[in-house]
């Protein structure tokens, strides 16, 4: 039937799963991609600063349950506080463990391995490495992969596939991937309403830039009163969810490290 009525079917079909991508597309993550810290189960922020992956485990550890650690067991030589192994003291060392892990089929250390590669300019590195990060479900190389699309580096410049892998970042919970998907709404002069639509979920992820990006649809006249205060208390509400007095003074002590 596919095969002798294909013209008849096709429109509808091609409709259909545009239909069926725009509900993944455009459903509330329950959480950000970086999801919660292995140790006190807070969601981890999505400024990186407030937060620490050690080449061991490739686990991300809030800077909280890090201080506490370092307080609890008072010792120079440092320990990690998820997997236990001490921290290595050189570069070398700690690639070492990166590769261990990535040989494993750790996403996260291929991540590291991807960024360690663009640095040195050596973008088909990166690629490669993002890209097998991706096909295990990473949601940040989808991220990673669509800014190579974007720039050409390592690859042709090609819009469409940037969108599919800013697309699959954002239905994983990537509030960045997100808010440039609203922005190629806009560059496209597309529906409005998909362009709010990111802004919103991005802001309900706690993500500060679709919070301000929607500020200026609420002057233009884009979002409702009513649309704009909920995106600002699920804001809120995301933003504070992360916080803790715990991580709070984690942060300030190790400020100065």
């Amino acid at each position: 039937c596919q095969q002798d009525h294909q013209s008849q079917h096709e429109a509808k079909c091609n409709e259909r799963a545009a239909e069926l991508r725009d509900e993944k597309l455009f459903r509330q993550p329950e959480r950000t991609n970086v999801g919660d810290c292995p140790i006190c189960f807070l969601p981890l922020p999505l400024d990186k600063q407030k937060s620490m992956m050690n080449s061991c485990c490739s686990k991300i550890i809030c800077k909280g349950c890090v201080y506490a650690d370092m307080m609890r067991d008072k010792k120079v030589d440092y320990s990690c506080p998820f997997c236990r192994k001490m921290i290595p003291d050189t570069k070398r060392e700690q690639y070492k463990d990166v590769m261990k892990r990535a040989t494993a089929n750790d996403s996260f250390a291929m991540i590291l391995l991807g960024v360690r590669c663009y640095s040195k300019g050596d973008f088909r590195g990166a690629f490669k490495h993002y890209e097998k990060a991706a096909e295990l479900g990473n949601v940040d190389a989808h991220y990673h992969l669509s800014l190579l699309y974007l720039m050409g580096e390592g690859v042709e410049k090609d819009e469409e596939k940037r969108a599919y892998h800013l697309e699959e970042a954002a239905i994983g919970g990537h509030p960045e991937a997100r808010y440039h998907l609203a922005a190629i709404e806009q560059q496209n002069g597309r529906e409005v309403e998909r362009r709010v639509k990111h802004l919103i979920i991005g802001a309900n992820l706690g993500y500060s830039q679709s919070i301000q990006a929607l500020k200026t649809c609420y002057k233009d006249g884009l979002v409702s009163k009513e649309e704009f205060a909920a995106a600002l208390r699920g804001h809120q509400a995301a933003v504070d969810a992360s916080k803790s007095p715990q991580r709070e003074a984690g942060e300030k002590a190790l400020a100065q490290f």
